[in-house]
């Protein structure tokens, strides 16, 4: 019998409607529909507060291709986060531009480093594209570390963007901590992206 069939006959035993279930696995009720209508299977965590409510065995849930199914699914969603939360931190942590020294700047015949809000020796129209980069890199990492809904790939365009201005306008420091994150960032992109 498939996961979706016991899970109905287990809750009807109890005399429960998915919706008490699903107050009882904290979840919605929308999630035990889906789980009963064979559109999806549970998280592990799920798996065992379902296992444990109704006294059977997880093995007793599934077969063993299911259970395959449901580990692939949520090793994927872990590894998701994980690259989030990098990508996330890493774009974050362009903000020091604002901030920080980075920018060389011609003051007086010596060139002194200064940060992006500092950073006057410049034609207005650079600063602003300087400004409007490391903004977008920032936001970036805000909506993924809050909302998880950011494709990477937009985080990587705006690096690499970041990137080939910082070089073409002879701010090697930027240009280089982005680089090192560019790095970063492509080797824990998928190979099917």
């Amino acid at each position: 019998m498939d996961f979706n069939l016991k899970l109905q006959e287990l809750r009807k035993e109890k005399g429960l409607t998915q919706e008490e279930l699903a107050e009882i696995l904290f979840v919605s009720r929308t999630a035990v529909s889906k789980w009963e209508s064979g559109r999806g299977y549970p998280s592990i965590d799920s798996l065992k507060a379902i296992s444990s409510f109704f006294s059977v065995t997880i093995d007793d849930l599934l077969s063993g291709e299911e259970i395959l199914t449901i580990a692939e699914k949520d090793n994927e969603q872990k590894e998701n986060n994980l690259k989030n939360l990098v990508f996330g931190l890493l774009d974050l942590c362009s903000g020091v531009f604002f901030f920080l020294p980075f920018f060389g700047e011609n003051i007086g015949g010596e060139i002194k480093n200064v940060s992006l809000l500092s950073l006057t020796g410049i034609s207005s129209w650079l600063l602003y594209l300087y400004c409007i980069i490391t903004a977008g890199i920032v936001l970036c990492g805000i909506i993924m570390l809050c909302f998880k809904k950011l494709n990477i790939k937009i985080s990587i365009v705006l690096t690499a963007l970041g990137v080939l201005v910082f070089i073409i306008s002879r701010q090697p420091y930027p240009a280089a901590l982005l680089f090192v994150f560019f790095i970063i960032k492509m080797l824990m992109v998928p190979k099917k992206l």
